[in-house]
Parts: structure tokens; sequence; C-alpha cells
């Protein structure tokens, strides 16, 4: 070997061009120390441009100010965004202690940096400039220079140095306590484990929930059976393990997540971030969380947010209370007159109860739900939709075997994007399921249209020795709803990238989410993939039959389920004073007129409640009700014409999924429907009736 080549150093795969299809992320090829090194390149180059927009000796333009950033992406001055999206999106899917302490130490950095931006004075006059006086411009490109400036403002611009200073501490705080919420959560959820060698007491237990739990004893080289707090795990034990003890052990444990007397405890952290944010909103402005959030949400004011919360109690809440009686006098049939049903038993006994009513149960369905037939069936429905095709590529690195990594071809045969699903839980993976991006769509200085690349992280059922992976009709409506959110970032279509796919207003970037879960109990799109695994035949039509007919049961007791969250939410971020209350009591008082079964004192939500305290959700919960309004409204359409008709999908499109933020949500919907949103197609498809 020669000298020469004995020496060449090994050159940070984030610093030169990666070279791979489609310019996916080599994940084989990066380290912790190329990620924190990317870090502090990406802030020092951040640093860099800014110093050159603001001692550009021109006047300051919309050409040198604001887009200088935005179109810049030739891999330099982006770098800080790149690193960032596959540090943040593994610290959910694929994280381990060392990853945790780089984010530990990294996430100050990072907040620094955004307040150092943010808070830049001469910056800040160049952007005011330009919004004052400008160009004509495009309406995205008017769209941009708001976003910019609002951005600016919103962010502590117009404060005194003093305020500013403050601000930094408090954003800087704010942000370590919410990684450490989602860390401790993460830790403390996969400590539980419910180990158990008595086959006597996994009465009731489906075959596929055993085969997992002594797969994953095996896995941990124990005898037995190991039922976790994933939900892929929780779920059926819940639903039909006989032993009540047992229940009330799983439920008690996931239910006092975070709450105990150790270092996982989070009752503190949550009690300080709603006090910071509080502060924050009143630093700027605003009198709460929640007023200083919703200038930029679809719902615009609190006022608005209550409305339809109260809405729905209203028209849900006297069905809820009788679908809840039933379940009592199921379970009073079942077990005797005295019984009284505690929160364990919900699950168990309004199972048994649907099963009596419909003859339908989840176990029923999987045999037809095999993932990779799931896959093809959810695949093909895009096709039938928009003409779009989906081709393995196993020549793009992906950061774990079990995850996929496909091209997307539009229906013109164009590379559309690149699309990552990663299916199943594991030790250093989040619960629960989301879509992100390690690369947006934007349309560069060449006139390249630079396609994204979208991830879907989920936690569906493993496959096991005996089995490939079964899906519940509910994992399957996991995966329509994450996929919508897919399609959002992969027909995304805008010229600038902070405009694109799902940067949106958040109440209304769950509408493309919803619209897709409505294809789940369609007959026409079962027909196409739903095929017992082992016999090869379609799903029965009247299987199918008794799916639609049970649809609605218990669709009222999850609604105000949905809203007790919702109020909860607000509860927190409409404060005005500081907020120093107990927060078990505090939670049970505030979403109590959402709720119907008796309320447990030794139970807490809030501190797992990672959508609002770690996960952007703040005074934002609402937004799933918010979303399936337009949903509910958006699928009508689609029934009227047929749920596959093209010309609709195209519409949809065009006039929602590839316009981004570029304009009002409300203008999108409207431009798409013909008309503003109204709740009575949501009351439709849950069968309720309103007085009067």
């Amino acid at each position: 070997m020669d000298n020469q080549s004995t020496t060449k150093q090994r050159i940070n795969p984030f610093f030169e061009p990666y070279n791979t299809p489609h310019d996916t992320v080599p994940f084989d090829k990066i380290t912790l120390q190329d990620i924190e090194e990317a870090f502090m390149e990406g802030i020092r180059r951040d640093n860099e441009q800014i110093e050159k927009t603001i001692n550009n000796p021109q006047k300051p333009t919309f050409d040198n100010t604001i887009i200088n950033t935005e179109e810049d992406k030739d891999g330099y001055y982006d770098l800080l965004s790149r690193v960032s999206n596959v540090f943040f999106n593994l610290l959910s899917a694929e994280t381990n202690d060392e990853m945790d302490a780089l984010a530990q130490k990294i996430q100050p950095v990072l907040t620094q940096h955004a307040n150092d931006v943010r808070l830049n004075k001469r910056l800040f006059e160049r952007i005011k400039a330009v919004h004052l006086h400008h160009r004509r411009l495009t309406p995205e490109e008017k769209r941009l220079l708001d976003n910019c400036y609002d951005g600016f403002v919103r962010s502590g611009a117009l404060l005194n140095d003093e305020d500013k200073e403050k601000l930094r501490q408090l954003t800087e705080e704010a942000s370590i306590l919410s990684l450490q919420f989602s860390q401790n959560l993460l830790k403390d959820k996969k400590d539980f484990k419910l180990h158990i060698t008595d086959p006597s007491m996994l009465s009731g237990l489906p075959k596929t929930a055993l085969e997992a739990a002594a797969q994953a004893a095996k896995e941990q080289q124990l005898e037995g059976w190991i039922f976790t707090l994933d939900f892929p795990s929780y779920s059926p034990f819940m639903t039909y393990a006989d032993n009540r003890e047992l229940r009330r052990q799983m439920y008690m444990a996931y239910n006092t997540i975070c709450t105990h007397d150790n270092e996982n405890n989070n009752l503190e952290i949550c009690k300080r971030l709603v006090n910071l944010r509080r502060e924050v909103a009143q630093l700027l402005g605003s009198r709460t969380y929640a007023e200083y959030v919703l200038k930029n949400r679809m719902a615009g004011n609190t006022r608005n947010v209550y409305k339809l919360l109260d809405n729905l109690i209203e028209a849900y809440k006297p069905t809820a209370i009788k679908e809840v009686e039933q379940i009592k006098r199921h379970a009073a049939k079942l077990e005797g007159k005295g019984f009284v049903l505690e929160a364990w038993d919900m699950g168990y006994y309004s199972h048994k109860l649907k099963l009596e009513k419909y003859n339908i149960d989840s176990e029923m369905l999987r045999p037809y739900f095999e993932l990779s037939k799931v896959i093809n069936g959810v695949f093909g429905l895009a096709n039938k939709l928009y003409g779009i095709t989906f081709k393995e590529n196993n020549n793009i690195q992906v950061y774990h075997p079990d995850v996929k990594a496909y091209e997307v071809f539009d229906k013109d045969g164009s590379f559309l994007a690149v699309f990552y699903a990663d299916f199943h839980p594991r030790k250093g993976k989040q619960g629960g399921a989301w879509m992100t991006e390690y690369q947006g769509q934007w349309i560069d200085k060449h006139g390249v249209n630079v396609r994204p690349h979208v991830s879907v992280v989920m936690n569906l059922t493993k496959p096991t020795a005996e089995k490939p992976a079964l899906l519940t009709l509910g994992e399957v409506e996991t995966f329509l709803h994450e996929f919508g959110h897919a399609l959002h970032g992969m027909f995304a279509n805008t010229r600038f990238e902070s405009l694109s796919g799902t940067n949106v207003w958040w109440d209304f970037v769950e509408l493309p989410s919803q619209f897709m879960e409505n294809f789940s109990i369609e007959k026409d799109f079962l027909n196409t993939f739903a095929y017992h695994y082992q016999t090869q035949e379609a799903i029965p039509a009247e299987l199918i039959s008794r799916i639609v007919k049970s649809r609605n049961f218990m669709a009222a007791y999850s609604c105000l389920r949905q809203v007790s969250l919702a109020l909860l939410d607000m509860a927190y971020y409409t404060l005005k004073n500081e907020f120093d209350e107990d927060i078990i009591s505090f939670e049970k008082r505030e979403w109590a007129k959402a709720i119907i079964t008796p309320q447990r004192m030794d139970t807490c939500m809030t501190v797992q409640f990672s959508h609002i305290m770690a996960g952007g959700y703040a005074a934002g919960y609402y937004s799933y009700k918010w979303a399936e309004v337009l949903d509910a409204d958006t699928f009508s359409i689609f029934k009227k014409h047929g749920i596959f008709n093209r010309k609709t999908a195209q519409r949809f499109r065009d006039c929602i999924l590839s316009k981004g933020g570029t304009e009002n949500p409300m203008t999108l919907f409207v431009n798409f429907k013909g008309s503003k949103p109204t709740i009575d197609a949501l009351l439709k498809r849950n069968g309720i009736k309103r007085k009067g």
C-alpha cells in the first residue's frame, strides 16, 4: 500500500455529495462523531451566510435577503437542516444511550443558534425593510415573505435587549425539557415488562398475541411470555386477557408511566413546560400560549376551538353515555349483578359486547391483513386514485433491517419521491406512528424540481416464527393515516421548501391523513388486497358487511375521549397565571365535562401526553377533531362521485396535496369543495342525530 493512500483522511459523509440513488442518506457510512461534527459545521455555515446577507452593501430586496437562504441548496448552506433531519428522525426511530447523550448535548447549542438567528438585529432590519418595500411578488413569494417576517416577530425580533435575553433563557430551557420529557417517557415505557410463565394465566389471549409474547421472551433469553406497553402487545392484552388482575396490572403500569419516584418522573417537567410556554407567549405580547399559537391556525382563536369542542360534546355525549351503560349491563350479565366495571375492564367487555352484537373481532380480520398484502393494497389505492407506482429499491440505504425503501413514480413515469416505511416496534423506537422527511421538496435556482424523501414510522404487529405480520383493522387504518401524510409530502410541488408538503397550519395537516382512513372499511378497496394469508380466499362480503355495521360501535365514546384530551391541552395553555397546581387533580377537573366514566386519581395522562409536551401539538390537539370535520366533508365528495374517481382525486391533489402552505388552508379547502366545511358529514358518518 502506498503512503498516499494510507494517510488519506476519511471525509465526513455530510461534507461531500452522497453519491447514492436520488441522493438518499448513506446511513451505513454515518457515525455519531460525523453527526456532531456536521452540526457544528452546519451552524458555522449558517452564521457565514447570515454575515454575507447582513454585510451586503446592496439595498435589501426579496431576492438578496429572503430567498438567498431558501434557494441556495447546493448542499453547502443546507448542511444544518440535512444533519438535523437525519439525527432527529433517528432519535425517534432508532435511538440508544449514546444518541440520547448527544441529543442532550446538542439541543441547547441548536436552540441558542436558532435564537441567535431570530434575534439578530441587523438581519431583522433587512427583512423588515423588504417587508415594507418590495417588488411585485407572486402569491407564493408573498406568503414566504410574510411567514419570514412573522416568524422573526413571533420569535422576539421586536423585543428590547433585556427581554430578548429573557426569551433566550426561556426557549433554551423549554427545548431541553421537552427532550428530557421524551427520553423519560421512552425509558419508563421500555422498563416495564409483564413476564408470565404459567400458561393458565393466559386464558382468552389469541394465538397471535401469545406467539408475539413468546417471541419477546425468547429475544430476552427467558422462558414463557413477555408482554410490554408497546401498543401491539398492550392492546390485545387489554382486549382479550380473561385474568382481571393482570389486566389491572397492565392498565396501571401504562397509566402511571412517568409518575413514579424515579429519574423518569415527568410531573415537574410538565409543570415547568406549561409555565415556560406561557411566559414566552406573554413576553411576545399574547395573554396566553394558546392565543399566541392560534394566530397561525385555521381556528384563529380559543373561542372557535371551544365552540368546536362544545358542539361535539353536545352532539356526542348522550350517545356516549348510552354506549357505556350498554357495556356495564353486558358486564353485569356475564359476571353477576354486583359487578363494578373498572377502567381495565372497558376494552375487555366492550369487545365481548361487540362480538355479541356484530360477530366481529379484530382477530377474525387479521388473516386477511397480512402486511405485504396491505402494503400492496395501500400502494394500489394510490395508483387507482393518482396513477402513481412504487418500486422497492434495495440499493437505497436504510437505518434498520425492518425498514423498506421505495422509489415512487408519477403517472407519467417520472420520478416523484423516495418513500421509507418502518413498520415494527423495537427497543430504540418511540411508541405511536408518525410521518417525517429526510429531504423536503423545492425548485432550485436552476429550475430543477428536487423531489422529497418521505418516511413513515409505525409500531405494527411483528411477524413471528410461525406467522407473517398479520395486522388488525386498526393497524391498517394507522398505515393509511400515515400514508396520507406521506402523499401530502410526496405530491409537494412548490418553489420553496418551507412552504412545501406538510408545512401547513397545524389544524390542516391532519386532513390528508384522516381522509385516507375512510378507505379502510370500503368494500371496493378491501376487495383489492384482503386475501387470507393461508387459503388466498378473498375477505367474505358478509365479513365486510359486519365491519361496516360495527363501524360506529363506541364511536361517541371515542370522540369524547379525543375531546377530553383537547380540553386538557387547552386548559394548560389558556392559563394566564403561573401554574402550580397538582397535575393529577388539575387534569381530572379540566377534562371532566367530556368524561363519562368514574375518574381514577392514581393515574395520569399529562406526563405521557407527548403531543402537547414534546410533539408540537401544544394548544393544538383539537386539530384532530377539526381535521375530522374536514376529512368527512372531503370524503363525502368522493362517495358522491365514486371512491376511486380519478377526476376528484386529481382535484384533491391539485387543490390541496401539492399546494403545501402556499395559500390559506381555508382557501385551498374551498377551492376543492366549492364551499366551507360543516360538521354535518361527520355526524352522518358517525350515525349521530342532533337534537332539534
